[in-house]
C-alpha cells in the first residue's frame, strides 16, 4: 500500500504561528499533529511508500519527517495551490497499487486495520458532528456505500462529516476520476478530491463509510486547544521531576522536562514546552512553546510560540515565535 500526504496548506486560520510552522507539526499535548496520524499508520505495517506533497515551509516538512518516520518516502512540492485533487494528482507517477490519503490537521480515533480485508473499491471515515452546515457531509445508501458527498448543506442530509482520511483500493479509478475532475471548471480556483470520489460512484464504484470513534480538529486556535484538552487527558499529561516551585496544578497538565516553573497556578490544559520559565502567572487553557518565559502573566484560551518574553499580560493571546510583549 502507498500513503498520500498532502502537507501544502499554508494554514492561514493559525496565524502567527503558521508564518515560522507548517501546520501539521504545530504541538497539541506536545507533539506535533501529524506524529499522531503517522503513528496509526505504522501500525498497518504493509506500507510500501509515503508520498509528502509539500508545499508552505517543504523545508521543515521534510526534515520532520526524514528524522520522525522510518518509512520509505518521497517528497512533491505542490507549487500551484490549486485544491485536493491537484495534491493528489501529483503523488501519480508513484501510485501502482491501493493508496491511503490522510489530510493531517486532524486527530482521529479509527481502526485502520479494516482496509485489510475490505472487499469495496474504498473506504471514507466520517464523523457524525450537529454543525454540519460547515462541513462536507456524506450521504450513504441502505448498504452504507456512499452515495454521493455535499458541501456544506443548508439542509440535514446527513451530518457525517467528511474528516479527510481514506482508502482507495481502485487507485485506477481514482486516478481517472481526478483527470475527469481537473478538465472541469474550477470551483474558486480550486479542484477537489471529493468530486473525483463522486465520478467513481457515478462508475460503479462502492465506498463504504465508516464513523470513526473520535476526530478532534487542529485546523484553528479554539479547536486546536481543544483538542490539546482531550489528548492531555487521555494521556498526554505529566510533569517533571524537578523544576517546580510553590506551584498549584489543576489537571490535566503537561510540563516538559528542563521548564523551570514557580509561584504559579497552572491548569487546567495546559502545556508548557521545555526550557520555558514561568513565575508569578496564572495559566489555564493554553499552549506554551519552548524556551519562553512568561511572569506577572495571567493568560487563558491562548497560544504561544517559542523563544517568546511574555510580562505582565492578561487575557486570551496568540503570540508567535520569537516575539516579546511587555506590559
Amino acid at each position: 500500500m502507498k500513503v498520500i500526504i498532502p502537507l501544502a496548506g499554508k494554514g492561514t486560520r493559525l496565524r502567527p504561528h503558521t508564518h515560522t510552522v507548517p501546520k501539521p507539526m504545530l504541538r497539541v499535548a506536545g507533539k506535533p499533529v501529524m506524529d499522531y496520524v503517522m503513528e496509526d499508520v505504522a501500525k498497518l505495517g504493509n506500507v510500501e511508500q509515503v508520498v509528502y506533497i509539500t508545499g508552505h515551509l517543504k523545508e521543515k516538512v521534510e526534515a520532520h519527517a526524514r528524522s520522525a518516520y522510518t518509512f520509505p518516502g518521497v517528497f512533491v512540492e505542490q507549487k500551484v495551490q490549486d485544491g485536493t485533487a491537484g495534491a493528489v494528482e501529483l503523488a501519480r507517477p508513484y501510485v501502482d497499487q491501493p493508496v491511503l490519503i490522510i489530510f493531517v490537521d486532524t486527530i482521529f480515533d479509527a481502526d485502520l486495520s479494516i482496509i485489510t480485508n475490505s472487499p469495496d473499491d474504498g473506504i471514507i471515515w466520517t464523523k457524525e458532528v450537529e454543525d454540519y452546515q460547515r462541513f462536507g457531509v456524506v450521504v450513504t445508501d441502505a448498504n452504507g456505500h456512499m452515495t454521493k458527498i455535499v458541501e456544506k448543506p443548508s439542509t440535514p442530509i446527513s451530518k457525517r462529516a467528511n474528516i479527510g482520511l481514506y482508502y482507495i483500493k481502485n487507485w485506477e479509478l481514482l486516478y481517472e476520476g481526478i483527470a475527469h475532475t481537473l478538465k472541469q471548471p474550477a470551483n474558486k480556483g480550486e479542484w477537489y478530491l471529493t468530486d473525483a470520489f463522486q465520478y467513481m460512484i457515478d462508475h460503479g464504484a462502492k465506498i463504504r463509510v465508516v464513523d470513526v470513534a473520535g476526530w478532534y480538529d487542529a485546523g484553528k486556535l479554539d479547536t486546536l486547544l481543544e483538542t490539546n484538552r482531550v489528548m492531555l487527558e487521555k494521556g498526554r499529561a505529566s510533569q517533571p521531576k524537578d523544576g517546580l516551585t510553590n506551584v498549584q496544578i489543576v489537571e490535566p497538565v503537561r510540563i516538559e522536562g528542563g521548564a523551570t516553573v514557580r509561584d504559579s497556578n497552572i491548569g487546567p490544559n495546559v502545556v508548557i514546552g521545555a526550557g520555558s520559565v514561568v513565575a508569578d502567572c496564572d495559566v489555564r487553557d493554553a499552549v506554551i512553546g519552548d524556551n519562553t518565559t512568561l511572569s506577572r502573566c495571567q493568560i487563558h484560551d491562548s497560544m504561544i510560540g517559542d523563544n517568546v518574553v511574555l510580562e505582565g499580560v492578561a487575557g486570551a493571546v496568540t503570540i508567535g515565535d520569537h516575539s516579546e510583549v511587555r506590559v
